[in-house]
């Protein structure tokens, strides 16, 4: 009897792993959350960027490449989760409301601290308590009355993406084309158009950012789509 319940606690624990780790924390097997963690102090947003009255004519989730942010970023105050304690691939930044041409909405009311239950139940698919308040102040503020439901959503949004690996053969030529390819491979509802590719110095992939319409059906992307796809680029690969 203790050998059965040994299995079931093992493939119990398995499946919570496995839950946790597609549905938000990316491609890492697991994620695990500090107990000591806190959330960040909300802070008055820069007067430069207040922008309350652009009206919302599409939303954007975007999706950072976690090991690139952690080759540049590992000794930032807030990389520990996301680059000490475990191991992602893409992990969302943040879900924007934004306008019809070059101003978006943004800073668009109140937004007090979140609480210690948002922080942490938010934290394997934003590994940041502080950019989950920015998130939160810069762009929740601008479709949500609070910010449950505005993380809710973009964790919806999130489960809907089967994310790949990016896992290529060693020094392969990579370019843009074959992670937009490598997207819309895992995820059919995903036209081509829709994926925005951001890539940094050196040609680094960033992020990913997917478009979708006022009604959050996938649609292209109406500034553009980033890098064209014949750009060489550069994947960080998740550490070992």
């Amino acid at each position: 009897m203790n050998g059965r319940r040994r299995a079931l606690a093992g493939l119990t624990a398995a499946l919570c792993s496995m839950i946790s780790g597609h549905a938000l924390a990316a491609t890492g097997p697991s994620c695990a959350i500090p107990r000591d963690v806190r959330p960040a102090r909300a802070v008055p947003p820069p007067a430069r960027e207040v922008s309350r009255g652009a009206p919302v004519a599409s939303y954007m989730l975007s999706l950072t490449w976690s090991p690139e942010w952690c080759r540049s970023h590992a000794n930032a105050a807030d990389a520990r989760i996301q680059c000490r304690d475990n191991r992602f691939g893409f992990v969302v930044h943040g879900l924007w409301p934004n306008g019809g041409g070059k101003t978006h909405p943004r800073y668009c009311g109140p937004a007090p601290a979140l609480s210690p239950a948002t922080v942490r139940a938010n934290l394997c698919m934003t590994p940041s308590p502080e950019l989950l308040q920015h998130e939160w102040a810069a762009h929740g503020s601008c479709g949500w009355n609070a910010p449950e439901p505005y993380f809710a959503k973009a964790a919806e949004l999130w489960r809907g993406i089967n994310a790949p690996p990016l896992v290529f053969p060693v020094g392969a030529a990579i370019t843009v084309g074959d992670v937009r390819s490598a997207f819309a491979a895992r995820n059919p509802q995903l036209k081509r158009n829709a994926l925005f590719v951001k890539v940094g110095d050196g040609n680094r992939l960033q992020e990913i950012r997917v478009c979708y319409d006022l009604r959050f059906r996938p649609a292209a992307c109406t500034g553009g789509v980033g890098a064209p796809d014949h750009v060489r680029i550069r994947i960080q690969p998740i550490r070992p």
